[in-house]
C-alpha cells in the first residue's frame, strides 16, 4: 500500500521520477547503499520525530546524526524518535521505508542542509526494498520542505 502512495505521489508530481523496486532489502542505510550503488552518505534517510504535540519529518544524509541541541533551538522543543508502530500509524510508511512522498496525512519535511552536499540522493519509496533517484532540492521543492540545520556530521575517518 505505501509503495503504492508513493507509485501515486510521483505520477502525479513528477512522472520522470521512477520508483525502483531492488530484490536486497534497503532497510537501513548500509543495506539501502548497497542496494542501489552508492556510497551510505548518500542515503536520504527520513527521521520520524514528535516535538511536543506535533511530528515532523526530517530528511538528511545517511551518515548525519540528529544533534539535539540544534533540533530542539530549531523545532522549539526536545525531538523525540517516534516508536515503530508510531511511525507506520502516522507516516503510511513501515520502518525503513519511511520518505516525504506519498504520505498518509500531511506532515510538515524538513531537509538538513547535509544533503545539499550531493547531486542527488537516494531516499527510500515506501516499502524497505524500494527507492528513488532525486536531487536533493527537487526533494525540498516537491515536498514543501524547509531547509535546517539540525543534524551533525561523523568526523572525517
Amino acid at each position: 500500500m505505501s509503495l503504492e502512495s508513493v507509485r501515486r505521489f510521483f505520477a502525479e508530481n513528477a512522472s520522470d521520477i521512477a520508483v525502483i523496486v531492488s530484490d536486497k532489502s534497503s532497510a537501513t542505510v548500509p543495506l539501502a547503499a548497497e542496494a542501489y550503488g552508492v556510497r551510505p552518505e548518500e542515503i536520504a534517510k527520513t527521521l520520524s520525530l514528535r516535538v511536543g504535540e506535533r511530528v515532523v519529518l526530517v530528511v538528511t544524509c545517511g551518515t548525519a546524526r540528529l544533534d539535539n541541541k540544534k533540533a530542539k533551538a530549531t523545532f522549539g522543543g526536545k525531538p523525540r524518535m517516534l516508536g515503530a508502530d508510531e511511525v507506520e500509524a502516522i507516516t503510511g510508511h513501515p520502518v525503513g521505508g519511511v520518505c516525504p512522498f506519498g504520505l498518509s496525512a500531511p506532515l510538515p519535511v524538513y531537509c538538513d542542509v547535509s544533503l545539499r552536499a550531493f547531486d542527488e540522493v537516494v531516499p527510500a519509496a515506501g516499502s524497505t526494498h524500494s527507492a528513488v533517484r532525486i536531487a536533493p532540492k527537487r526533494l525540498a521543492d516537491l515536498t514543501g520542505a524547509e531547509w535546517v540545520d539540525v543534524c551533525q556530521l561523523p568526523p572525517p575517518s
